[in-house]
């Protein structure tokens, strides 16, 4: 696979739109040097030629919508190239994965070593193929992108008092351009790029995918003129590299057409996709504002036969961090990390929606003939936890994290182990507990990895593929 500066079009980074009448319906997103044609899709001797969505001074960004059948393995040629996908239907393998990159310096790392769980992934594919593949956020880290320019140069400690409309627009055509050369970056190598083209992608934003704690900032940051420009162009970038759409052309599986939020659901044969967007609506007090609480109380309330899967980009369930924050807030030397307490659900701020989102969920698992399971990432470590939901049901919480980024100290993960000795239970009689990931001896693993989910025969399981000491026993769901 070449990148643009070959002068060569990214091969097809395909998108899972939405599932219906037995079809997938999928978009094809290609990144081509400015001004170049890009080939169309052929299936089954139908061809379908890519639109342009966007352009970029030295890029533009297209996008061909297609279906294929959704019960069975099936495939699609592009420019002389073929490639195989392996259909929704009987047993099936998601593979899932967040963190895709580092804070600082990520597009000076080697490639191989950056890559290094992609390319893992790909053999695992290789020899038993994935359905679809989910990225639960900070599929790009934006933190450097507002460096280089005078209006978010010290962004967010500095703010400007009252800038221009002249300097805002350049601002904007700055991160514009910025946000597209994280996404090329990702979107070029080759260890994500070879199975990208094979397995449709669901794409889930966190903070990230803006900049670090977006959300969790001080209102007097994200609110400002400077921040409002920040989230505008990366929630453009995320539509357009994510989603593969713009404005006005978001696909079915959004619960809001206009895009105020940007949850979203898949629902195929004994299964569903749930995937709230828990930054859109975000503020130092609500994780979710009205139009998110919307889709979740519409899904609770739907019969969705088989397995539920909930994409939590900050993982549900988890220890109690009350204690950690009282520190943090004591400790002016670790003030600076209180935003990364504050974006997880634990966090004393949103102790209520906690409890608004786990009730939700526990009268979705009520239905007989409905299973629930949390997926998360976010945390760079990797971890499970269960809370009992009563009926003889448990919610578990499986949280990979992250691909690509760079394991933390074990002794973070060490901490984190001790904390979740004390317990939790935001819901009475719903007890919260971390539990260790089959055949690892700690409770958090500090490893870079990714998650198998698999149905076999209509049972579920998981299994975590960690770098260095390979995969995990597995765990029934």
């Amino acid at each position: 696979m070449s990148s643009i500066q070959d002068g060569a079009t990214i091969s097809p980074i395909l998108i899972l739109d939405h599932v219906r009448d037995g079809r997938m319906h999928l978009a094809a997103l290609f990144l081509a040097p400015k001004g170049k044609a890009v080939p169309p899709i052929r299936t089954d001797g139908n061809e379908t030629y890519p639109v342009l969505l966007s352009e970029f001074p030295e890029l533009s960004v297209h996008r061909a919508r297609f279906s294929l059948p959704a019960d069975r393995p099936s495939k699609y040629q592009w420019n002389g190239d073929e490639f195989q996908t392996a259909g929704l239907g009987g047993n099936m393998r998601i593979a899932y994965a967040s963190c895709n990159g580092e804070e600082h310096g990520d597009l000076d790392r080697d490639g191989a070593e950056r890559n290094a769980m992609w390319a893992r992934m790909g053999e695992e594919h290789a020899r038993n193929p994935f359905s679809l593949l989910l990225h639960g956020g900070d599929q790009v880290y934006a933190d450097e992108v507002t460096d280089g320019h005078p209006l978010s140069n010290d962004w967010p400690d500095k703010l400007p008092r009252d800038p221009s409309r002249e300097d805002l627009a350049d601002l904007r055509d700055h991160l514009r351009e910025r946000f597209m050369q994280r996404y090329l970056a990702v979107y070029s190598a080759p260890e994500f790029v070879w199975i990208a083209a094979r397995v449709p992608s669901l794409m889930q934003w966190d903070d990230h995918d803006i900049c670090d704690g977006w959300g969790s900032l001080r209102r007097s940051r994200t609110y400002s003129p400077v921040g409002q420009t920040l989230f505008s162009a990366a929630r453009e970038a995320a539509l357009l590299f994510q989603h593969g759409c713009v404005d006005g052309d978001l696909p079915p599986r959004f619960a809001g057409p206009d895009g105020t939020h940007l949850g979203w659901s898949i629902e195929a044969p004994g299964l569903r996709l749930l995937a709230p967007d828990l930054r859109s609506e975000r503020s130092r007090r609500r994780v979710m504002a009205r139009g998110g609480w919307q889709m979740m109380k519409a899904a609770a309330e739907q019969s969705a036969p088989g397995r539920t899967f909930i994409l939590s980009s900050v993982p549900l369930l988890g220890p109690r961090l009350s204690i950690l924050e009282l520190l943090m807030v004591l400790t002016p030397k670790m003030q600076k990390y209180e935003d990364d307490l504050r974006d997880q659900w634990q966090s004393r701020a949103h102790r209520a929606s906690w409890r608004r989102m786990l009730r939700l969920i526990r009268d979705m698992a009520a239905r007989p003939e409905q299973e629930v399971t949390a997926v998360s990432g976010e945390i760079h470590l990797a971890t499970r936890g269960e809370m009992t939901l009563g009926g003889g049901k448990t919610l578990h919480q499986l949280v990979a994290s992250g691909i690509a980024h760079r394991a933390p100290p074990r002794a973070w993960a060490k901490v984190l182990g001790m904390l979740s000795w004390l317990g939790d239970a935001p819901l009475k009689g719903h007890p919260i507990r971390i539990r260790k990931i089959p055949g690892r001896p700690d409770r958090y693993a500090a490893e870079r990895n990714y998650l198998i989910l698999e149905r076999n025969g209509g049972e579920w399981s998981a299994v975590w593929d960690f770098e260095m000491t390979g995969k995990s026993e597995t765990l029934r769901l």
